[in-house]
């Protein structure tokens, strides 16, 4: 009896053992096993796991490189070589022999000869984004460029002219003569979550088509590295998808797609001590990419509405940050300092001390969410806007004005694209005070041929142009016609001395 009592026993013991090891193997030894015993799924792994319990997996990344790569190019800039005059206001002005010598002959005597520059090479990378030609890349790749060649995967060449470009946004968008191109179809960069896998495909460093893949580690970034065309960034809009995905110089204006193989950014940045990758890189959301783009096409300017409200972006503020800004201390999100007068936040209702919780059904925490969302409408549009105003939530419609305060469709001033600058006309009573019969004030250089060709300094008045008259605009437009080559000529504000600037457009 004693004996099958203990013979029992051991044959449970057994059983158990065998039992506790199965189990063991079979719910723990797997590397795609739930690390839990209970068969209920946490509702933040819903839909992670399939019907077995077991990670889905990442799928591999073949059939988007595959579709992506023959739709994105390499772009090859050079800026040729200007002759720069060294003829400053402040040189003539002190030159003691200017009614004895003319300046270019004083200047080869005591060796102020004018200067040329190198000429100035870089490469980026471009996205095809429709079969006959155009494409999208950024602006910084190439701003100021003379000559741009674009590389498509295949090895074969084209030149290709810029369309339009605004570096507000850091986009511009070029075009080749060609037919029949791949393209890169649109993705949707709302539907973007943190995250989510991703491929980066450019040239960086001068190589040939490079993929890499990343997920996207945060929305909404905003670096300060984006200005106008006069050096501000007042206007500036930065929304940045962020990744993790490799990007190195030569990547910008590449193509970031999702696994399905759409465009969801251009790459643009990268956060680095060195210049190179070191864990974060950074693209244009293609939503705002999309309306840019079409903009660029259609009107040769983004058409941008403006809400009419001065903010400041509390999100992420101290306490003693925001006692600084003499904003309340409960304020977490877009804060509402100051109005335009008739502009459409007044116009809609929207007061100041109001924070903006949602432009459409789109929320908004933070500034770079408020400019991404007013970046997709134009002047005319009527944008639902949802402020919080104390304890309640109040809704609002308003009509967005452009940046001139109606809702006109701005189109490009053809004649300060051609020169770089903000020109105005000379009025009435300066042209007097001068001694003038009008001109036209080069009131602010920006990039273009005035910056690069010349040493011209804000203020130039213009009075001459290949030597015919110009007492404004429409003088100045009509004398330079369709020429590639002009002279202008005219006076700075003090000077008694005539300055000529030669100019060739296309060098442009």
């Amino acid at each position: 009896m004693k004996t099958r009592n203990v013979l029992f026993t051991v044959l449970i013991s057994a059983v158990t053992s065998l039992a506790v090891m199965f189990g063991y193997s079979k719910f723990y030894s797997s590397p795609n096993s739930l690390n839990f015993v209970n068969s209920k799924v946490p509702a933040n792994y819903a839909g992670f796991f399939d019907s077995n319990g077991k990670f889905a997996g990442p799928s591999d990344f073949v059939e988007a490189a595959k579709a992506a790569i023959p739709t994105v190019v390499h772009i090859k800039t050079k800026t040729n070589p200007k002759q720069i005059s060294n003829n400053l206001p402040n040189q003539r002005g002190n030159n003691p022999f200017s009614q004895m010598f003319p300046d270019d002959l004083f200047q080869q005597f005591f060796g102020q000869s004018p200067q040329r520059m190198l000429p100035q090479r870089a490469s980026g990378s471009g996205v095809i984004i429709s079969s006959d030609g155009y494409i999208v890349t950024n602006n910084h790749v190439v701003a100021g460029a003379d000559d741009i060649t674009v590389t498509a995967s295949t090895g074969k060449t084209y030149k290709a002219k810029v369309i339009a470009a605004d570096p507000n946004y850091d986009l511009a968008v070029i075009k080749i003569d060609a037919s029949n191109l791949p393209f890169l179809l649109y993705g949707n960069s709302a539907d973007v979550q943190i995250g989510q896998w991703v491929l980066a495909i450019g040239y960086p460093l001068t190589l040939n088509a490079t993929v890499t893949a990343g997920i996207i580690s945060a929305k909404g970034q905003s670096l300060g590295l984006n200005s106008g065309p006069d050096g501000s960034n007042k206007y500036a809009v930065e929304s940045y998808l962020q990744t993790d995905a490799a990007v190195n110089p030569g990547n910008s204006g590449g193509a970031l797609i999702n696994t399905n193989g759409q465009l969801i950014g251009i790459n643009s940045a990268i956060a680095s001590p060195t210049g190179y990758y070191s864990g974060y890189s950074y693209a244009i959301p293609v939503d705002i990419v999309k309306k840019v783009v079409n903009d660029l096409i259609k009107y040769g300017s983004v058409q941008r509405g403006y809400l009419g409200a001065m903010y400041v972006d509390a999100s992420g503020m101290s306490s003693s940050e925001k006692e600084q800004a003499k904003i309340p201390e409960s304020v977490d999100g877009v804060y509402i300092q100051d109005l335009v007068k008739d502009g459409a936040a007044a116009q809609a209702g929207i007061k100041v001390g109001d924070q903006i919780r949602k432009i459409g059904n789109a929320n908004i925490a933070t500034g770079p969410e408020l400019q991404e969302q007013l970046s997709h409408f134009r002047p005319g549009d009527k944008v639902p806007v949802t402020v919080q105003r104390g304890d309640k939530l109040i809704t609002v419609t308003a009509t967005l004005k452009n940046n001139a305060g109606n809702y006109a469709i701005v189109k490009s001033d053809a004649l300060e694209d051609k020169f770089g600058a903000q020109l105005q006309n000379l009025d009435a009573a300066r042209s007097k005070s001068l001694g003038l019969e009008g001109g036209v004030i080069v009131k602010k250089i920006n990039d273009g041929v005035l910056n690069d060709q010349t040493r011209m300094r804000d203020g130039f008045i213009i009075t001459k142009a290949n030597g015919k008259t110009v007492k404004n605009l429409d003088d100045l437009k009509n004398a330079i016609g369709n020429s590639n080559q002009v002279t202008i000529s005219g006076v700075y504000p003090g000077y008694s001395e005539i300055f000529e600037y030669p100019l060739e457009f296309g060098q442009q």
